[in-house]
């Protein structure tokens, strides 16, 4: 069995979907693993993006994200994504996250204990993470 190596875990290349292609004649083609691996490097490479409405709250609000937190965060959107998940209301410890879960960014960030508004428009899913 093969593995790959990043950021301090092991994934077995077994893991890793082949997925099918529309060649030129419309017939379905695979990809060649090096094509599927190179997409999934490029994702893990990527990590969570913050944006800068994000990075605001976050300051203002004096919440901190550790190395771990942003992992975690990751692993929430990985989740979600598997299910459909687009636009996603992420709670996580003391802290609500709005997050593009396409897009893999934390769009805003709010502390639901002090906050004024306790609605939640234009998502399509919720996750709550341990």
């Amino acid at each position: 069995m093969s593995f790959r190596i990043h950021t301090d875990y092991l994934q077995s290349f077994n893991q890793v979907e082949s997925k099918a292609v529309d060649n030129e004649k419309g017939k379905k083609i695979k990809s060649s693993f090096q094509d599927v691996f190179d997409e999934k490097l490029q994702k893990y490479q990527e990590g969570i993006k913050i944006s800068s409405h994000a990075s605001k709250r976050l300051a203002q609000r004096n919440i901190t994200l550790s190395k771990r937190d942003l992992q975690t965060l990751e692993e929430a959107m990985d989740q979600a994504e598997k299910k459909g998940a687009k636009e996603s209301l992420m709670l996580y410890k003391d802290t609500a996250f709005i997050a593009s879960i396409k897009n893999r960014t934390l769009i805003t960030a709010m502390d639901p204990k002090n906050s004024k508004e306790h609605i939640f428009t234009n998502i399509d899913s919720a996750i709550i993470i341990k």
